[in-house]
């Protein structure tokens, strides 16, 4: 981990079954691959979801020097700041953007219709997770 502070919201679910995602924890445990989190403890979305991602980096062996948390406060205006918010165009929370050598390979944003894990693997590795094919 970098010199950012520590999401709590990221300490992993005990609850989370890696069991039952295989695929999911392989694409995450994929060596050179970087995990930017961007969240706030004070967020509801970001603490319903984080936990569990959390837990998956933790099933696939992801060491903290890979996973980057960015700490994120809401202005007034609903605006989002905090580290390298401009920088990586983060705009909702909690955002997950994966890099491979420095370039963008996945991102994640607020929610979607699976959990944050399931989202970003399809994305890393489409055929071996998307279990509809």
């Amino acid at each position: 981990m970098s010199e950012t502070h520590r999401l709590e919201t990221m300490r992993p679910n005990p609850a989370w079954d890696a069991d039952s995602y295989p695929a999911v924890v392989d694409a995450l445990s994929e060596e050179g691959l970087t995990f930017n989190v961007w969240g706030g403890d004070w967020c509801k979305d970001c603490r319903a979801q984080l936990p569990d991602f959390g837990a998956a980096l933790a099933a696939a062996g992801v060491p903290d020097e890979r996973v980057d948390h960015y700490p994120v406060e809401k202005e007034a205006d609903g605006s989002k700041v905090g580290p390298r918010v401009d920088e990586y165009d983060v705009e909702r929370i909690p955002t997950v953007v994966v890099e491979r050598d420095g370039a963008e390979v996945a991102r994640f944003v607020e929610e979607e219709a699976v959990p944050i894990a399931v989202y970003l693997a399809e994305r890393l590795t489409p055929s071996s997770v998307d279990a509809d094919d």
